[in-house]
């Protein structure tokens, strides 16, 4: 019957939640599967439906802001209580929250790739720990594995001071709107240990959710 055909055929190429159904990887925290939504050639923002798991259109980009890295996440990471915490001990202020989402990862590289709906391989070398609206928003910066560039680099600040410029003034301004007081604050840049340290986090927070 037509109906058991459907059904057997929707078992059998199902698409694993990026969130919920692919690994971190057997590696993580060192080495990290990341999935890439964005790409610094989209003009519009993407991002992961939560519940479908499909990448959606968030928003079309406002401004002449670009991404400058391939951006995405690390599957069942969860930006929650321990993340607001470490946040909290790190920044010296308290921080209420995680902001609820996976957390995000930047993941440099010399190659052009041009589509996001991706997962990579990624060794992360520091961060950006920033606060919205009161909520730990943790940035990690990584390099994509073997790229013959920028698999030199093990720590952020290694890096090029352009490159971290770029990126820093990327996330502290693209929520911005004109005539609004800025939204993001910037509490910590961090290296390679640290950023090791918030991917762990994350993973303690992810497996505490109830799915």
């Amino acid at each position: 019957m037509l109906s058991e055909f459907v059904e057997r055929m929707a078992k059998t190429t199902s698409k694993a939640h990026p969130w919920h159904g692919i690994s971190p990887g057997d590696k993580a925290p060192d080495i990290v599967t990341a999935f890439i939504e964005i790409v610094p050639t989209d003009t519009v923002k993407y991002e992961i439906d939560k519940e479908t798991g499909y990448l959606k259109i968030d928003r079309p980009q406002q401004y002449s802001n670009i991404i400058p890295a391939l951006y995405g996440f690390v599957p069942q990471t969860y930006c929650g209580d321990g993340i607001a915490r470490l946040a909290s001990e790190k920044a010296g202020k308290r921080v209420e929250k995680g902001d609820g989402d996976p957390v995000d990862i930047c993941v440099l590289t010399e190659r052009e790739i041009t589509h996001g709906d991706i997962i990579l391989q990624a060794i992360p070398i520091g961060g950006f720990r920033l606060i919205d609206k009161g909520e730990a928003d943790d940035k990690i910066i990584a390099v994509l594995k073997g790229d013959s560039m920028y698999q030199q680099f093990t720590e952020l600040s290694q890096l090029p001071e352009m490159v971290v410029k770029r990126l820093r003034h990327y996330f502290l301004t693209y929520k911005n709107l004109p005539d609004e007081p800025a939204v993001m604050e910037l509490a910590n840049v961090y290296g390679r240990e640290e950023a090791l340290e918030v991917i762990r986090t994350a993973m303690d927070d992810y497996a505490q959710l109830s799915l």
